[in-house]
């Protein structure tokens, strides 16, 4: 079923720890050739590379770095088919009242803008191609509104779901297909910062699988979304993996 990826050229940013790291590990399994852009964790870009997976580490907050990498992967790649915008994250958690105009801009900047500036970077090499795959990352916080300290994140992710949707629409009449993953609880690093075990305790007791999910949980969904012959169908979804903590 998903024999079409081998050799499919794919970027996938945040590429080398947590659900990135685990999608970028399942797609070059299934002989995808991987793109992984980085900032933090280098000792697992090494290992990365030793395995035939080629990593970048790029600051995506910096204003040109989006095409800076879109160009870089095409170089390395010889081409792109399909780009995985995976990077963002919360920052740290504080109550709306009290952010400050660093710390709003820094989530809209992490979650929003380098995502946007990544597509519009892609965006004509597909056009120029007459194909092309664009899969997002949202949040199940972009349904529930996130929980207490994660308002700006929850609703930057909100607008990842609803973007996701109006690209679908512009782009599909140029064969590229716009959809995106939401996680649910997935204990990586990100939980292991910003949620106490307390409070992820509390969240696996709400989930019907009885488990907080995995970085793999995910990654599966990846490479549906990411294979012509499995969802070539398929665009402008937001698809929930969260064990049925939320259904909707």
């Amino acid at each position: 079923m998903f024999g079409d990826l081998v050799h499919k050229r794919i970027v996938v940013t945040g590429g080398v720890t947590g659900i990135g790291g685990a999608a970028s590990h399942a797609l070059a399994k299934a002989g995808a050739k991987v793109f992984a852009q980085y900032l933090g964790g280098g000792n697992e870009a090494a290992a990365f590379e030793r395995q035939g997976i080629a990593t970048l580490k790029l600051d995506l907050l910096e204003r040109k770095a989006p095409w800076t990498l879109i160009a870089e992967a095409e170089k390395r790649l010889g081409g792109i088919d399909v780009l995985i915008n995976n990077a963002g994250g919360m920052v740290e958690r504080r109550q709306i009242a009290e952010l400050d105009d660093a710390l709003y801009e820094r989530v809209l900047d992490l979650n929003v803008r380098q995502l946007v500036d990544c597509c519009r970077a892609v965006i004509p090499i597909f056009q120029k191609q007459r194909s092309g795959n664009i899969i997002n990352v949202s949040s199940i916080a972009a349904r529930s509104g996130g929980s207490a300290g994660s308002g700006i994140y929850a609703g930057s992710k909100g607008f990842v779901s609803a973007v996701t949707k109006s690209m679908a629409k512009e782009l599909a009449p140029s064969n590229i297909r716009v959809n995106a993953v939401s996680p649910g609880t997935i204990h990586t690093a990100f939980h292991d910062r910003h949620s106490t075990p307390d409070k992820l305790e509390a969240t696996r007791l709400q989930i019907p699988l009885g488990r907080l999910g995995t970085a793999e949980d995910c990654a599966g969904t990846f490479v549906y979304l990411a294979s012509d012959e499995a969802s070539g169908y398929v665009t402008g979804q937001v698809i929930e993996v969260n064990g049925g903590l939320f259904m909707g």
